[in-house]
């Protein structure tokens, strides 16, 4: 043999035997991962669900204020008299007819004396009227009058009658306008405004006061013309202002016309409990509307995860003695009822999912389901 082919034969061994040697460790290797596989440990031992058809509340959300449901404008009824007292201020509750200022009465006092007295003699000239006029009847066929006369005695007589009602309405008008120096309240509710200022001359029709009756607010909600179709009188709302929580109310009226800018409506909601809830005129309020409930898929709060602004659950993929791997499915959610969310798209009632611990888990993580 020479010495070329001895090399040759030499490296072919060495070929064969680094061969086998790469065949015994790969099979090795491949005996020690299948016994290794089985060995991971799980993630998290998990409840495997499936989302629950439940009938969930339709809400509508929207922002508006809150004002009065009549605010009444109390002015002044007479003039060019001076404001002598002023009793109410602003905040204070007042009742049905309670005075709230006085004008001075002493020129008006002026006129209804003189009203008085010149109805007195109005009267006094009714009587000596009366008494000629029928005088003048009961001798009127004897002849001993002349016509012309019982005439003129007969019109004396309606004149000075027609005196007598001249004199008693002008004393009823100043008695009107001593009525009016006193201001009163024209219904119950709160004093929200006062312009009123002690020592100055009104003017007839002045505003002096502003009254919010019967202290009853209402929340003017502003929806979209999309929105307002889906409302209807007396369907429920709730709102909620900074400060003093939730208030329940009703809708009372919805309006007939849209705002030609924003393309928005009013939606005025009555507030029967606004006196107990320290609620004010002017305040913003956000509320909702209770449209009725409907039937939709829903999971409970703890199986959702949020990552990057979006919702996922965990869906659990085949399992295999009580294991299995998971991978996250991004939901869109709805309405919120009690601890569970509506789910509008990304899961189907057939699909399993991990029922809670899902913010632990990643794509792919192996669980241990717990039956």
């Amino acid at each position: 043999m020479t010495k070329g082919k001895s090399k040759i034969i030499w490296t072919v061994a060495a070929l064969m035997i680094n061969l086998g040697t790469t065949l015994v460790l790969s099979k090795e290797t491949r005996q020690l991962a299948d016994k290794v596989a089985p060995s991971i440990r799980p993630a998290l031992n998990v409840t495997v669900i499936q989302a629950a058809s439940m009938e969930i509340p339709r809400l509508l959300a929207a922002n508006g204020t809150v004002a009065a449901w009549q605010e009444a404008v109390i002015g002044a009824e007479v003039g060019e008299l001076r404001l002598d007292d002023i009793r109410v201020d602003v905040g204070q509750q007042v009742r049905k007819g309670q005075v709230l200022a006085v004008f001075d009465k002493k020129p008006i006092l002026v006129d209804v004396a003189q009203s008085k007295a010149a109805l007195a003699e109005a009267q006094a000239s009714l009587a000596e009227a009366r008494m000629n006029a029928d005088r003048a009847r009961q001798i009127e066929s004897s002849g001993a009058l002349s016509k012309q006369l019982v005439m003129q005695y007969l019109t004396g007589e309606k004149t000075a009658q027609a005196r007598v009602e001249s004199a008693k309405a002008l004393l009823n008008k100043h008695l009107l306008r001593l009525s009016q120096t006193q201001i009163s309240a024209i219904d119950d509710g709160f004093i929200s405004s006062r312009t009123a200022t002690l020592g100055a001359i009104a003017t007839p029709g002045q505003e002096l006061f502003r009254l919010i009756q019967q202290n009853r607010l209402e929340w003017r909600a502003e929806v979209t013309a999309e929105e307002m179709v889906q409302l209807q009188p007396g369907m429920g709302a709730v709102i909620t202002a900074p400060n003093v929580g939730q208030v329940s109310g009703k809708i009372r009226y919805l309006a007939p016309s849209l705002n030609k800018q924003s393309r928005n409506g009013l939606v005025y909601v009555d507030l029967p409990q606004a006196a107990e809830s320290s609620l004010r005129a002017g305040m913003f309020a956000q509320g909702e509307f209770n449209l009725g409930n409907a039937t939709a898929l829903a999971v409970p709060q703890q199986a959702l995860a949020l990552r990057e602004g979006f919702s996922y659950v965990f869906r659990v993929n085949e399992i295999s003695d009580n294991q299995a791997k998971v991978s996250p499915v991004k939901v869109e959610l709805g309405q919120r009822s009690g601890d569970h969310y509506e789910i509008l798209a990304g899961l189907k009632p057939e699909d399993k999912f991990v029922a809670s611990g899902a913010a632990f888990l990643a794509d792919g993580d192996s669980v241990r389901v717990v039956r």
